[in-house]
């Protein structure tokens, strides 16, 4: 463990960061879904629909979606007939998401407060983990993916949709000068909260290469680790099985 984590691009002390970015999400769940598009011109929900079908989710498994709060996985997991939990650290996302469940006429979700670091889950209880534009935000990546690990069965698949660093020559400088500069006056446009969204990019910038982030996956037990870069990379799946 360090003496600092990064928030964005400042570092800080570590029992700081759950905090702090437990006030950005607070600040943003009403606005969760304008987020996203601005960050991704609209596109994370082709993105969504793409990470669930490589989840093959089943009629009758058992599936953790964690950092799940607003339902936009969970919701796209829950048509297979799976048994889906789930899991935030920041209430106002799981209200938010209850309260979408709610209106959209979906239900038998479970929804579970947690900390990705600690789960209160038993050992081998999940047979999928997902996790969508959530692992940047965590303090420790190393103790959620060691969780991930814990909680899954034998045979069990790890997935996760994340923000990367785009390779095609051109479109990297394009997309920094559209998510540096905009961004975050969309979000104060928008939102009223323009510092939010300066963070949730920065973030994105500290997040590890692909390839550093699927070796943390194999250092916390996965095989079979894969990464499915799309746009060169910006965003990427990473998977993993349990053995």
């Amino acid at each position: 463990m360090t003496d600092t984590v990064s928030f964005g691009y400042t570092d800080i002390a570590p029992a700081d960061k759950t905090e702090k970015v437990g006030e950005v999400f607070r600040s943003v769940a009403r606005r969760y879904d304008i987020m996203n598009d601005a960050m991704s011109a609209g596109m994370h929900r082709l993105w969504k629909d793409r990470f669930v079908r490589r989840v093959k989710p089943r009629e009758g498994e058992t599936i953790l979606d964690m950092a799940g709060g607003t339902g936009d996985i969970a919701f796209r997991l829950a048509k297979s007939g799976s048994q889906v939990t789930v899991s935030d650290i920041n209430g106002a996302m799981l209200e938010v998401g209850m309260e979408r469940a709610q209106k959209k006429g979906i239900e038998g979700l479970i929804w579970s407060e947690q900390n990705a670091e600690t789960l209160s889950f038993d050992d081998r209880a999940f047979d999928a983990y997902t996790i969508a534009f959530g692992i940047r935000n965590v303090t420790y990546r190393a103790k959620a993916l060691a969780e991930a690990h814990r909680v899954l069965k034998r045979g069990g698949r790890f997935f996760c949709l994340e923000f990367s660093t785009t390779l095609w020559p051109g479109f990297k400088e394009v997309y920094d000068a559209y998510s540096h500069k905009l961004v975050p006056k969309v979000g104060k446009a928008l939102a009223g909260d323009e510092e939010s969204y300066r963070y949730l990019i920065e973030s994105i910038r500290r997040f590890p290469p692909m390839d550093e982030f699927r070796a943390e996956i194999s250092a916390a037990g996965f095989v079979q680790t894969k990464v499915e870069p799309m746009l060169g990379g910006l965003v990427a799946i990473h998977s993993g099985w349990k053995i």
